[in-house]
């Protein structure tokens, strides 16, 4: 029986390790990781990530050819694909800070493998990491091999949080990336023989370790600016009286561009976006590439302004001060589907009315209030260390109240803004949280998910990402 063991059991590790285990009934999959904590939520009925469909596929399989487990030595030592999912977060000290990825964890992993293995094996790198990290790893393993040979494979990640099961089912493309030698090309096979069980073969894609590293890197980096294009565009609509949902519907059917991707918010978040985006720009730099990176770096930049924009807009709006204002904010996680607040623009935008004295009302249906907190207590790019490096205990903020329940979030608010596209906002009774509110009451949309119309007959004062202004806001401008 092939064994696989995957270091690292998180929003990658976790998912595509059940799919693999459901997928192939013959191989034995371990998911290890060093938190007993993460590793026992995997084994309980409540597993530490939501996810749909992930429920379903890890209680048939788990006990059977799926295992959960705290014995990382053990497991890497009888594995013959050894998956590596760690945290590459990025540097906040030293060489590369604030832009570079910090591949400690990467390179702790490798000296591990080269402690206990004991025959050949195949080391693939799930961790999105710079390019030639699989050179460095090889080296590692090189160096402390002990007779054991190694060959290294890069297969990046293209889930999407939210349809991530489906991904796996279906996905667009597998990426394998080798060394063009026999050793190389023959691990290659080994992996692809893997996703071959349930993916067609002309969607698994075979390229060099390089190419196979810069294409993660760069399939973020495009997708993120599609989305500032379309949030820069935003602006200019609210400036000329536009609408970006009708440019983003025109534009998208030109077959050249596409529809997806192209959906005015208040900002792009999740783990990978900024972090990819800011290693590329790092590569380029050590690359001699200036201009190139200051390309790249637009991106983030047009991300960054639309946060602050959308925060500018609802200060502006009530009488240019939220102090001591109780405004509703619904919608925690960066996108719907998900728990997952990493990097969500939701942390910038409340950090931002927070700094402007509001009192906020945070509902969520899948981020809980010790998530909340604690993100809202983090330094910049502290979401991506282990929870030991993280803020043991949230900062209390007398301003921030963390509710279960949308109607009670909007109950006695100024103004509610929402920052995740669930689909229960959609359905709302907004004429009942109308009459619960203060007067005037404000609406900040900051996912294009409300009908602006409907909303301004209730009685609200409506703003939308990028749509037509209110008459009440076109006389207080966002400030600069």
């Amino acid at each position: 029986m092939v064994k696989i063991c995957c270091i690292g059991a998180g929003y990658v590790g976790g998912p595509t390790m059940a799919v693999i285990a459901f997928k192939c009934p013959a191989i034995e999959v371990a998911v290890v990781d060093i938190s007993f904590a993460r590793i026992t939520a995997w084994n309980s009925d409540q597993l530490p990530i939501y996810e749909p469909g992930l429920e379903d596929i890890v209680k048939q399989c788990r006990g059977k050819n799926l295992f959960f487990s705290t014995e990382v030595e053990k497991h890497v030592s009888e594995a013959d694909i050894i998956f590596v999912s760690v945290n590459t977060p990025t540097k906040t000290r030293g060489l590369g800070a604030g832009k570079a990825a910090d591949l400690t964890y990467w390179e702790s992993a490798a000296r591990m493998i080269a402690d206990v293995s004991k025959n050949d094996k195949i080391v693939v790198e799930k961790s999105t990491v710079p390019v030639k990290t699989a050179e460095a790893i090889e080296k590692i393993l090189t160096h402390n091999s002990n007779g054991i040979k190694y060959q290294i494979l890069s297969n990046p990640e293209f889930l999407a949080e939210g349809t991530a099961i489906q991904d796996l089912f279906n996905p667009d493309r597998i990426l394998i990336g080798g060394r063009e030698t026999p050793g190389g090309q023959k691990a290659i096979q080994a992996l692809k023989e893997v996703y071959a069980h349930w993916v067609p073969e002309d969607r698994i894609i075979c390229t060099n370790l390089w190419s196979a590293e810069l294409s993660k890197l760069a399939a973020n980096a495009f997708l993120a600016q599609r989305i500032s294009s379309v949030n820069a565009m935003s602006a200019l609509c609210e400036a000329t009286g536009a609408d970006v949902t009708q440019v983003s519907h025109a534009v998208g059917k030109d077959t050249r561009v596409g529809s997806k991707f192209l959906n005015a918010s208040v900002g792009f978040g999740g783990s990978c976006f900024q972090k990819d985006i800011l290693s590329l720009v790092y590569i380029c730099e050590c690359n001699g590439l200036k201009e190139v990176a200051n390309y790249w770096k637009q991106v983030i930049q047009v991300n960054d302004y639309q946060k602050n924009r959308f925060v500018n807009r609802v200060v502006s709006s009530m009488f240019n001060t939220v102090s001591g204002k109780k405004i509703a904010i619904l919608g925690f996680a960066f996108k719907k589907d998900t728990g997952d607040t990493r990097e969500t623009p939701a942390i910038d935008v409340c950090k931002g009315l927070l700094g402007d004295n509001a009192n906020l009302s945070i509902y969520d249906p899948q981020v809980t209030e010790d998530q909340i907190r604690k993100d809202l207590s983090m330094k910049k790019f502290d979401w991506d260390n282990p929870i030991h490096l993280q803020p043991m205990s949230p900062t209390v903020m007398k301003q921030l109240n963390v509710v279960w329940d949308a109607y009670a979030a909007t109950k006695g608010a100024h103004g509610l803004c929402l920052l995740t596209e669930w689909d229960e906002f959609k359905t709302l009774d907004f004429k009942k949280i109308y009459d619960n509110m203060q007067k005037p009451a404000f609406v900040f949309d900051g996912r294009n998910i409300v009908d602006e119309q409907k909303l301004r007959e209730i009685g609200f004062i409506v703003y939308s990402i990028g749509k037509p202004l209110d008459g009440w806001l076109k006389d207080m401008p966002a400030v600069a």
